[in-house]
């Protein structure tokens, strides 16, 4: 069996077997994280994990219409969004949910999406985080744009570290493919723009491979727009974190945007909807599962004395307590008022969605109206 051929020049600071190896580059990056550091990253990508397997049980149970897991790109996930300031904007797609556990979102808030009662159960305003998109690779504008405004702000190379500010989007392989993601690089290499394009490379968009999409690495349509571009092994949350941290930092200072592309892998199915028996071997799921980002610091942490039995029996508790939590919450959520739809469309009133209230409301107060009553149900004693 072979490893995956995950090409040249990949930043990695932690092999799959949790041996922490040198690099030139980026290791004072990750000088300062010590021992408690690689625990709460531990720890971030456990709860990522569980929240997924409970996610999609859920889905299978019915309670969800649908939910896309993030199995096997926690690292991805968990490294960068550590790197982040507390004033950075993150521009996610639609399974970023270790990124989002991060920076505080509540986990309920993301499934009540899935369950269909919102667009997205969390302000954006308090969390630094934009609602999910789900049409693929349509954040990359948003986040550009976004980017571009924080530039005109003077929020960016003030050299003041509690105001500079940088932007991220995360998106997948798929998403290099379409036009969106390939104007957002034009406009962000033209304009300077502080922001960073974290491409999760999952080897695939649903069914296609990654070598249907381009001939050479994603991490070179960086470079084709005159971005700087760095290519990581995305199961590697130390790595991950290092890069993340050089580019990020690039963009606060005025630097300008940087192409990430995080080399990692989708162990579970696109969506729920999804059979990836159907186009995948399972050699290569094999392959890539003993690249498992858990068990790559899990063994780092355990060599080096830092993990415990009983540390990790804790962890399995706050997963179970975790797990509950989302499975009673879910199950009490409940449809909103249709009138709702009216509501948060713009930041300001709006005499045109006033008048369509109006009138949405006046036509099911008569549909109410001209209901028939139900009388007593035949074979009635009353």
């Amino acid at each position: 069996m072979t490893e995956p051929d995950i090409g040249p020049e990949l930043v990695q600071l932690l092999t799959p077997d949790g041996r922490r190896v040198a690099h030139p580059r980026y290791d004072e990056r990750v000088a300062h994280l010590d021992a408690a550091a690689l625990r709460a990253m531990h720890r971030d990508m456990v709860l990522a994990r569980r929240f997924d397997t409970e996610a999609t049980a859920l889905q299978r149970q019915g309670e969800l219409a649908l939910f896309a897991p993030a199995l096997g790109q926690e690292g991805a996930q968990i490294g960068s969004a550590r790197a982040l300031a507390p004033q950075d904007m993150v521009f996610p797609s639609y399974r970023e949910h270790g990124v989002l556990q991060v920076r505080g979102v509540d986990p309920v808030d993301v499934l009540s999406l899935f369950r269909g009662i919102d667009y997205g159960g969390w302000d954006p305003t308090a969390t630094g985080v934009h609602l999910y998109t789900l049409v693929i690779g349509s954040q990359t504008l948003h986040a550009t744009g976004y980017a571009m405004g924080v530039a005109r702000d003077g929020l960016v190379g003030t050299g003041d570290p509690e105001r500079d500010t940088a932007v991220i989007v995360y998106f997948g392989d798929g998403a290099t493919s379409q036009g969106d993601t390939n104007e957002s690089l034009v406009f962000a290499a033209v304009n300077q723009a502080p922001v960073v394009f974290f491409c999760q490379n999952n080897q695939w968009a649903i069914s296609e491979p990654t070598a249907r999409q381009s001939r050479v690495p994603l991490a070179d349509r960086g470079k084709g727009f005159g971005i700087p571009t760095v290519r990581v092994d995305g199961n590697d949350v130390l790595a991950c974190y290092a890069v993340a941290a050089e580019a990020l930092e690039r963009a606060r200072t005025g630097g300008g945007p940087t192409f990430v592309e995080a080399v990692t892998y989708r162990m579970g199915a696109h969506t729920t909807s999804d059979d990836p028996s159907r186009y995948r071997t399972a050699e290569e799921e094999e392959s890539w599962r003993r690249r498992d980002p858990i068990d790559r610091l899990r063994a780092h942490l355990t060599a080096a004395g830092e993990l415990s039995d009983d540390d990790l029996a804790a962890l399995e508790a706050e997963g179970d307590a975790l797990g509950e939590r989302l499975r009673r919450e879910v199950r009490a959520m409940t449809a909103p008022a249709p009138e709702s739809m009216f509501e948060h469309v713009y930041a300001t009133a709006h005499a045109g969605v006033a008048r369509e209230r109006r009138e949405y409301l006046a036509e099911a107060a008569a549909r109410t109206a001209a209901a028939p009553v139900a009388g007593p149900s035949q074979g009635s004693t009353r």
